[in-house]
Order: structure tokens, then sequence, then C-alpha cells
């Protein structure tokens, strides 16, 4: 299954298209100028939207380490059939910070609320990180919403193996927080980010420097820092929340789960099986956690196959 996979994805890779939208692999490449942005407000937040694109939609949401900038090159190819949606969570670049919220149940009311200001009645989602725990709280709480999901590289609170998962000693900066933390951080966010763009890769160098600066800037933004340690503060909520969600029953949309080869792999299917019912694994190679950075053209044609049921 797994080669099989990958060769379905290499085939999609070589398409001329998703060459030019994702050549520049080494920096943050800049959404399409057809994009437009918009500050959406929401229950005790202003959520940062890039909007562009017509067609069936794509919500696209990003992860800790990065913003929804991350996600412009499969932007670029997304749209030329689809609206394409592309959020800041709340607390995380240019969207507000507000001091409470960072429950992925509320943050999934941020993401209904703005598909609603842009008249968007359901929309297929592609995740990462702590994005894949904010699209489980959408799906979960709107299920006649989400048309199909690819979920990308990180577990769900409390599904599956999460009490041993939260114990690997690479995670261990989901219980590093407090005020006495974000006094270490202050000043040093470069520092702390590079642990994460280092360690949780299969080859840092693809993280290069222009995209550190441009992502340590925006963590560097007053009370990003406090927010973000705020998204693994919730933890323990959405862990609760996620058990209620699935305990309602399976998922029924189509779903693609991406694991990193380097990172968690086939795991990531293991995992989104245990609250959905049609899940299609698939492996992005050489490859860890960063696979838009590190892998962009193989996650680019990987998300867009799926998005297309091609």
């Amino acid at each position: 299954m797994r080669n099989s996979y990958a060769d379905a994805v290499r085939a999609c890779g070589v398409l001329a298209i998703l060459v030019v939208a994702c050549s520049a692999a080494a920096e943050v490449q800049r959404f399409p100028r057809s994009f437009r942005t918009e500050e959406v407000s929401t229950d005790g937040a202003t959520i940062h939207v890039r909007i562009g694109g017509k067609g069936p939609a794509v919500v696209i949401l990003h992860g800790f380490g990065d913003t929804g900038d991350m996600r412009a090159p499969v932007a670029a190819v997304l749209l030329r059939d689809h609206t394409v949606v592309v959020p800041d969570h709340r607390g995380m670049g240019l969207s507000s910070h507000p001091e409470g919220g960072y429950d992925k149940k509320t943050q999934a009311r941020d993401v209904a609320q703005v598909m609603d200001r842009v008249n968007i009645d359901k929309a297929a989602l592609v995740t990462h990180d702590i994005g894949n725990m904010v699209g489980y709280a959408f799906a979960a709480q709107f299920p006649a919403r989400a048309t199909r999901w690819v979920v990308i590289d990180a577990p769900l609170p409390g599904i599956g193996p999460w009490d041993e998962i939260v114990h690997s000693p690479a995670l261990w900066h989901f219980n590093f927080r407090g005020p006495d933390v974000e006094r270490l951080v202050k000043g040093r966010e470069r520092i702390y980010l590079d642990r994460f763009w280092n360690e949780l890769s299969a080859n840092p160098a693809a993280i290069d420097e222009a995209t550190r600066r441009h992502y340590a800037e925006l963590y560097a933004r007053p009370g990003a820092m406090h927010s973000a340690f705020n998204q693994f503060a919730a933890f323990t909520q959405d862990a609760a929340d996620n058990k209620a969600f699935a305990a309602s029953g399976k998922l029924t949309m189509p779903l693609l789960a991406l694991g990193a080869d380097h990172s968690f792999g086939t795991q990531m299917a293991d995992d989104v099986r245990f609250v959905a019912a049609d899940v299609t694994g698939g492996i992005i190679a050489n490859s860890g956690h960063w696979v838009m950075e590190e892998q962009p053209q193989q996650t680019t044609a990987a998300i867009v196959k799926f998005i297309d049921n091609n």
C-alpha cells in the first residue's frame, strides 16, 4: 500500500504546475496576488484570513511554529478550481491575542464563523499539527460542513495512544509554559523556535534562514508566545472534549491521513481511525514534521490529488 501510494504521489509531483508552485521550497512563498485578506470578528477574537480562487471551498489550518503563510504553495495550486480560505488561529500570526478561547472546540467555532462571514457553507479541510486538533473539533461539531479532510502529522488529544504520546521526551514542550517560561523565551523566540525546526525535521536545512526569520518575527509580536503556550495548556480540555466527540460516533467524510516517515508515519492513519470510518493512509517520504518546507512538491501533490478525488 505504501509503495503504490508513494508512486502515485510522485507521479502527481511531476505536473508542471506543481513544480512551479512548489519551487520556492527554501523560502517563504507569497500567496498569489489574487488572494485578498480579511479581518473576521468571531466570539472573542479577530481572525486574519487569506481568501482566493473560485469553486468548492478548501479551508487550510496551520499549526505551531508557523502561520497560514506556510500554506501558500498548496493554496497556489488549489485556487485553480477551489475557493481557498487560510486563517491564522486566534493568538497566532496576524490574528488577535485574546486571553482565552484556546481550547480547540472554541477555535473550531472561529473557523465556522469565518466560513459564515465569507459565505461558505461547507468545505474540505487541510490541517497540520495544532490545525489537526482544530480540524477534528470542527468536523465533530459541524459534520455537515466538512466534505473531506487531509490531516497531517500530529496526534489528537485524548484519542488513541495519547497518554503514551505525551510522555515522549520529544514532546516536552507540551508542558513548557508559565510566567517564568515566558520571561525566559521573551527576546529569544528565534532560539526557542529553532529547536522545533532543527529537532523535528529530517533535514533542518530545508527550513532556511528567511523562513526562520519570518516566523520568529511573528512569534515575537506582543502576546504571541503567551497565546502559543496557551494552545498547549488547553490540551487537557481538548482531550476531554475529543473523548466526548468520539463517544458520539465516528466521522463519516473521507479522510487522508498523511504521516511523515521521520515523524508520525503510519501512526497518523492508525490514530484517526479511532474517530473516523473512511480513512486512507499515506506517507510523506524523506521528511520530518515540517512537510511543507521539507517536501513541498510531494505534500502538495498528495493534498491536491485527494481534494480533487482523482
